[in-house]
């Protein structure tokens, strides 16, 4: 099969509203309107890198799906296979202000959302396997079993058919019943990826494993073609059939927000990745986008155009 997408992911785009003041989020009286979702940070991230890239979903048709289905859109992302489900809501979150660079306070609405209802049948076979990669997290499988199973489906249908899959196990711990639950589910997941992407927090609750070196091993073991493990601003370690070594992080002069820097990581190791280059490259452009995104306040404005990579010669 001939394919016509770089890129596809399933997954949970939600309506962002940023307080535009540090303090406690009841305190804020105004806030920026933006769009969030880890699978859609990523798909943002490689289509403004010049990829064609396809995003499968539900929404609802009230004004925050009407309004994501444009802002997507707009980033030149394939909308098609985005279902606008009347009577049903979209997600959204409110997220604070900070200013020294530590998590902000956040508050999720998505309980019962339109796409938490995402079942196998919402799967396109053929418009997925178009595509030459499949990106998922451990968001969208957490929102519930019905999701779960359309994460699991669809990575299985992409490795059997020969793609390359990438894995953000990204925890949400307050989506899962138990911690046990959600660490059998999220490394049940990571079984079917070629590309697994942890942080060291997360590897180690994950792997009972202490250290990079161990993290990546586990995955490397029961399956994986490559492991990243993010060290935060100390860069990451990678280990794969190609090598394995450590790529440094980038200076930054000021964080200003962290949620979305994972996210920026992986849009950069998927995109070079797929553009050829050598695993250590892909690590660090993608440590390069991680740090330009701790320094802005919503989760997309730091993500590079591909200008702005080649400048950056990475």
């Amino acid at each position: 099969m001939t394919t016509t997408l770089d890129a596809v992911a399933f997954g949970e785009a939600m309506m962002l509203l940023v307080a535009d003041r540090p303090g406690p989020l009841e305190d804020a009286t105004s806030f920026y309107k933006r769009t969030a979702g880890a699978e859609t940070n990523v798909a943002i991230g490689l289509a403004r890198l010049g990829l064609k890239v396809g995003w499968a979903s539900r929404l609802g048709t009230d004004m925050m799906g009407r309004y994501l289905i444009k802002a997507l859109s707009g980033e030149g992302i394939d909308c098609s296979h985005v279902t606008l489900a009347g009577g049903q809501s979209t997600g959204f979150m409110i997220k604070g202000s900070v200013l020294d660079g530590s998590d902000p306070p956040v508050e999720y609405h998505r309980q019962g959302s339109a796409a938490s209802r995402m079942n196998a049948s919402d799967i396109d076979e053929a418009w997925l396997l178009s595509a030459r990669h499949l990106h998922a997290t451990g968001v969208f499988p957490a929102l519930s079993a019905n999701t779960l199973d359309v994460a699991r489906q669809s990575m299985d249908l992409m490795q059997a058919a020969g793609r390359t899959v990438s894995f953000d196990p990204n925890l949400r711990p307050t989506l899962w019943a138990t911690p046990e639950l959600m660490r059998t589910s999220i490394n049940d997941l990571a079984t079917r990826a070629d590309w697994v992407l942890p942080g060291l927090e997360e590897g180690r609750f994950l792997t009972g494993e202490t250290t990079a070196e161990g993290i990546a091993r586990f995955y490397l073991e029961r399956g994986a073609q490559l492991v990243v493990v993010k060290l935060g601003s100390e860069g990451a370690y990678f280990d794969g059939e190609g090598g394995s070594g450590y790529v440094p992080g980038f200076p930054v002069q000021k964080v200003v927000d962290t949620v979305g820097a994972g996210d920026g990581f992986a849009v950069g190791v998927i995109s070079a990745l797929l553009a050829g280059q050598s695993v250590a490259s892909a690590v660090r452009r993608g440590a390069w986008i991680g740090a330009r995104a701790v320094q802005v306040l919503g989760d997309t404005e730091g993500l590079p155009t591909a200008d702005e990579v080649r400048e950056a010669e990475l």
